[in-house]
């Protein structure tokens, strides 16, 4: 028998994003500006970056709280249903 497959987009996730953060750097290491520019440009980016994976995060906390929350309920009507049968097998 094979194995179920299983997908995780962690790894996919977190491989796009850094590839958008390089590719942001290398566009604004190349762009023709002044320093002082460059370096606004480059602290605009970061702190956008930083919201972005605040966001993200907070995201992915709610996910995991409805998650384990919806995973309890089901475990307390699975747990439930296996009692009721074994009391009406008792009689």
């Amino acid at each position: 028998m094979s194995e179920p497959k299983t997908s995780s987009y962690g790894p996919t996730l977190l491989t796009f994003l850094a590839g958008a953060a390089v590719g942001a750097v290398v566009v604004a290491l190349t762009t023709p500006k002044t320093g002082p520019e460059l370096r606004g440009d480059l602290k605009d980016l970061t702190g956008r970056a930083k919201r972005r994976a605040g966001e993200l995060a907070a995201n992915a906390n709610d996910s995991w709280e409805d998650l384990k929350g919806r995973t309890g309920l089901a475990a307390a009507d699975l747990k439930r249903g296996v009692t009721d049968a074994a009391n009406d097998l008792r009689g």
